[in-house]
């Protein structure tokens, strides 16, 4: 969403990334949070990668979901350059299927912490970034709440059409 200022940013190492981050971007949307987008590579784009966490305070970012694969240090490289919740979602890829992307996004040293997803977890990502924006903006916390609802009633129709046949 652009059509206001961003309090949401979604960052992904690639472009291979997107499938699953365009998740998170869809959750954003129908909270009715804005957010932008970016591709920013921890390892080929060191430099703007930290100039991007260095400057999203600035932007009005409140907070960050970062996916990446393998080394998955995206999140953590983030972190280190500000002090914004960053939310971290470790990419299923390469030979290990996204379990060294989940160790490398959990194992952050003590005081640059990274929240943390399951693997693919971009869709919870964004709930979580939504939790925390609740704190201060009531729309979002209603957005949540409704959202919540409505799954209950969903599985409440759901038990009833499987249990009652």
């Amino acid at each position: 969403m652009n059509d206001k200022k961003p309090l949401a940013a979604v960052v992904m190492g690639s472009d291979s990334d997107l499938p699953v981050m365009k998740k998170a971007a869809e959750v954003l949307k129908e909270m009715g949070v804005s957010y932008e987008m970016k591709i920013s590579s921890a390892h080929r784009m060191p430099e703007e990668t930290a100039q991007f966490a260095r400057t999203a305070r600035q932007r009005g970012i409140e907070v960050i979901i970062a996916g990446a694969g393998m080394a998955a240090h995206l999140a953590g490289a983030i972190a280190a350059h500000t002090t914004l919740p960053v939310i971290g979602v470790p990419l299923k890829s390469g030979e290990l299927n996204g379990v060294d992307a989940l160790y490398s996004t959990v194992q952050m040293p003590s005081g640059i912490p990274v929240a943390t997803v399951a693997i693919n977890g971009a869709a919870n990502a964004a709930y979580l970034a939504c939790s925390i924006l609740s704190i201060k903006y009531p729309e979002i916390k209603s957005a949540l709440d409704a959202k919540r609802e409505k799954t209950r009633e969903n599985l409440i129709k759901k038990s009833d059409a499987v249990c009652n046949e």
